[in-house]
């Protein structure tokens, strides 16, 4: 047990939790990506779904917790791991490994601080709505709320999809580094694959990045648009 708490608390611990904690952030990303694809089936799917999310009730609290939860061990221990590396980047050997870094890698840290602000604002803008407002309250024939008139009134706007572009730009770079080294931190890594690894994280961020980027790109050019009848000043 004071060798498993030992682990916990170490640094290895840490990278652990963190690449654990960012595995399922990945899977809630790609469901979430899933979930959203819908707009292209126009108002009833998306609106239907967004309803089942809402009724599921206490498990979708649990669900939230839990994601809250691990975002903050990922955070958290992230910037603690980076503090650490700062503090023993003393060596020329750490000098040399930080040059030829890659851009992705070199950048994670910025670009996840960039990726927790631009969630702080998706969540303002589509669950608190505080964030444009004005996009907000409307409800479709069936009483629910229009969740695809929101979604697509605010992609209308240029302004929120620039947003909206670098921050899911920023996004698929941090996955582009972050997944690959989730198999390097699990010990996945072997030399007759480590090729083939090192590419799924940025064809995943790719992936992701791409799918989440569709929705306000094919809003803008009017492959999705508003259902008839419905404006927004």
């Amino acid at each position: 047990m004071n060798g498993n708490t030992g682990l916990l608390w170490s640094s290895i611990g840490r990278k652990l939790v963190v690449a654990l904690t960012g595995l399922a952030l990945v899977g809630f990303l790609a469901a979430h990506l899933a979930g959203n694809l819908q707009v292209f089936g126009g108002q009833e799917p998306l609106n239907t779904y967004a309803q089942a999310l809402r009724d599921s009730g206490p498990v979708l609290w649990v669900a939230r917790l839990g994601l809250l939860a691990l975002a903050l061990a990922h955070v958290l221990l992230a910037l603690r791991l980076q503090a650490e590396n700062s503090a023993a980047r003393g060596s020329a050997y750490a000098v040399r490994q930080r040059r030829v870094a890659a851009p992705a890698a070199r950048s994670m840290l910025l670009t996840g601080l960039m990726v927790v602000a631009f969630v702080l604002y998706h969540l303002a803008h589509y669950t608190w709505h505080v964030a444009h407002p004005e996009f907000a309250g409307r409800l479709d024939a069936a009483g629910r709320p229009d969740v695809y008139s929101m979604v697509v009134g605010s992609f209308q706007q240029p302004l929120i999809t620039g947003v909206y572009v670098v921050a899911l730009v920023l996004l698929g770079l941090h996955l582009s580094h972050g997944v690959s080294s989730v198999f390097q931190t699990l010990g996945f890594r072997n030399p007759r694959y480590e090729t083939v690894l090192a590419r799924v994280g940025p064809a995943f961020g790719t992936l992701v990045a791409a799918g989440y980027l569709s929705i306000p790109l094919a809003v803008q050019a009017g492959l999705v648009a508003l259902p008839p009848g419905v404006a927004f000043p």
